[in-house]
C-alpha cells in the first residue's frame, strides 16, 4: 500500500505529460495542414489549395452550413481540364469554352480550361482571365461561351514591340497606346488600339487614355484625330537620366521628384498649366 501511494503522483504526471504532447501534436497538425494529393472531396467552404480546381459540385448533407460539396483536383502537370464556373483558375490558364452542366450545383455552368504557358495564341471566352503579357487582338460573338456569348482571340506579345488590340485588352507593363480607331473586329467596344513597347525609347507620342510607364512624364498635349474616344494625344518622355523637366499639370510626377513651379502653357491642352519639376 505504501508503494502504491508513493507512485500515484508519478502516474498522474505521466498522464499529464502524454496529454500535453498529444495536444501539442494536434495543434501543430492544425497549424500546418498537409498538402492534398491528386484529388479530394471537400465542403464548399473549404479553402481551395493554390493550383487546385473544382471539377464538380453537388448537394451533400455531410457539409453542414453550406450543404454543398466539391470534388477538387491538382492541376499540376496538366494542360487541359473541365471545371465548374466557381472554380479558381490557375495562373497561366484560360477559359476556352463554357456550357450548362448538371454536375456543377450552384451555378449550373462548367468551363473548359487550358494552360497556355507554351503557346503564343489562343481563343478564350470573355470572362476568362488574361495571362500577364497577353493581349486581346479581337472579340466576336460565340455560342461556345455561355453566359457572355463573346469570345476573344488573345496573343502573347512578350517578343514583340508593336501590336493591335481591342480597347478592353489589358496593356502590358511598359507598353503605351499610340493610336485608337473604330474596329468591327472588337465586338463590345468597337474600338481598337495600336500599342507599342517603349522599353528602349526616351520619347513617344501616345493617346491620352494610354497608361504612362513608371518614370515617364507628359511634356505636352494636343488635339488628335488619331485618338478616337478622347481626341487628345500626349507627348511623353522618360526622365530617368534627367534632373529637371517641364511637364503638364496632369502628368504623373515620378517617385523622388518634386514640383518647383507652375506657369500657363498653351502646350498643355486640357489644363493650360505646366509644372517645373526636379529630382529631389
Amino acid at each position: 500500500m505504501k508503494t502504491i501511494r508513493k507512485n500515484v503522483p508519478n502516474l498522474v504526471t505521466v498522464v499529464l505529460l502524454l496529454l500535453g504532447m498529444l495536444t501539442a501534436a494536434t495543434a501543430q497538425a492544425q497549424a500546418t495542414p498537409q498538402r492534398l494529393a491528386g484529388s479530394a472531396t471537400v465542403c464548399s467552404n473549404f479553402p481551395i489549395p493554390a493550383g487546385w480546381v473544382i471539377t464538380s459540385s453537388y448537394r451533400s448533407s455531410g457539409c453542414p452550413g453550406t450543404g454543398v460539396a466539391y470534388t477538387i483536383a491538382d492541376s499540376s502537370g496538366q494542360t487541359f481540364a473541365t471545371v465548374c464556373s466557381m472554380s479558381p483558375i490557375p495562373a497561366g490558364w484560360v477559359v476556352t469554352s463554357s456550357y450548362s452542366s448538371s454536375g456543377c450545383a450552384g451555378t449550373g455552368v462548367a468551363y473548359s480550361i487550358g494552360n497556355v504557358a507554351n503557346q503564343t495564341f489562343a481563343t478564350v471566352c470573355s470572362m476568362s482571365p488574361i495571362p500577364a503579357g497577353w493581349v486581346v487582338t479581337s472579340s466576336y460573338s460565340s455560342s461556345g461561351c455561355a453566359g457572355t456569348g463573346v469570345a476573344y482571340s488573345i496573343g502573347n506579345v512578350a517578343n514583340q514591340t508593336f501590336a493591335t488590340v481591342c480597347s478592353m485588352s489589358p496593356i502590358p507593363a511598359g507598353w503605351v497606346v499610340t493610336s485608337s480607331y473604330s474596329s468591327s473586329g472588337c465586338a463590345g467596344t468597337g474600338v481598337a488600339y495600336s500599342i507599342g513597347n517603349v522599353a528602349n525609347q526616351n520619347y513617344a507620342t501616345v493617346c491620352s487614355m494610354s497608361p504612362i510607364p513608371a518614370g515617364w512624364v507628359v511634356t505636352s498635349s494636343y488635339s488628335s484625330s488619331g485618338c478616337a474616344g478622347t481626341g487628345v494625344a500626349y507627348t511623353i518622355g522618360n526622365v530617368a537620366n534627367q534632373n529637371y523637366a517641364t511637364v503638364c499639370s496632369f502628368s504623373p510626377i515620378p517617385a523622388g521628384w518634386v514640383v518647383t513651379g507652375s506657369s500657363s502653357s498653351s502646350s498643355c491642352a486640357g489644363s493650360g498649366v505646366a509644372y517645373s519639376i526636379r529630382k529631389a
